[in-house]
């Protein structure tokens, strides 16, 4: 998933993104509410995963600004006070859920999971096509029995061509879902990984590109 951390304390910000690029996600930080907003408006974010009490824009008009723009990424809104009425008052905003802190890093990262399935058409947890098995929450990849042993990169493009179902993907698309901003789009980074994954995942091969078009799985 691509993914949209804002929080205007840096080092909890990056811990966060560091723990959910841990996970096989593309992770954009920002540290306060206008740079929120314009981030969201170039890219396309599955899960935006929102501070409430931020500098610049406050939360609550960032949350109500990237509903009102809709359709939008889901929202999981953080705070650090656990009163029962801020919780009432966050979701009344559109937030998706509310997260208070301090949190594990392991409950938000399923809470994030399970906004992305319903930010997008829903995926089965097993992903199943040419003799591959790709189990999202294990993170595990098997091709005809026998197991991959994948990057974070090369499993999150695998996902997405097999959430494809044979359609081709662009290499904007992969881009946009498997990496963050500061990839350079104009480097051969997508070429490069679908090599890598063609090699691992072995003969015959199963990864075909449609020149002009994307990368599907045949």
């Amino acid at each position: 998933m691509r993914i949209l951390v804002v929080e205007d304390e840096p080092l909890f910000a990056d811990s966060v993104a560091e723990w959910l690029r841990g996970a096989a996600h593309a992770v954009d930080v920002v540290y306060d509410g206008g740079a929120a907003l314009e981030r969201a408006s170039v890219h396309e974010y599955d899960v935006i995963v929102l501070d409430r009490d931020l500098p610049v824009v406050h939360g609550d008009d960032v949350c109500r600004e990237l509903v009102a723009a809709g359709p939008a990424a889901r929202i999981l809104m953080l705070t650090a006070a656990s009163d029962i009425d801020d919780r009432v008052a966050g979701l009344a905003l559109g937030a998706d859920d509310y997260l208070a802190k301090p949190f594990a890093f392991r409950e938000l990262e399923a809470r994030v999971v399970a906004l992305g399935r319903r930010s997008r058409q829903v995926a089965p947890p097993v992903l199943l096509r040419a003799g591959i098995r790709l189990d999202l929450h294990r993170r595990e990849v098997y091709r005809d029995g026998r197991y991959v042993l994948l990057s974070r990169k090369e499993f999150a493009v695998l996902a997405e061509l097999l959430r494809a179902e044979g359609a081709a993907v662009s290499a904007e698309q992969l881009l946009e879902k498997a990496w963050d901003e500061n990839t350079d789009p104009f480097t051969h980074t997508v070429r490069m990984t679908i090599h890598k994954l063609r090699r691992k995942l072995g003969d015959p091969a199963v990864v075909v590109t449609d020149p002009g078009v994307g990368y599907r799985i045949i």
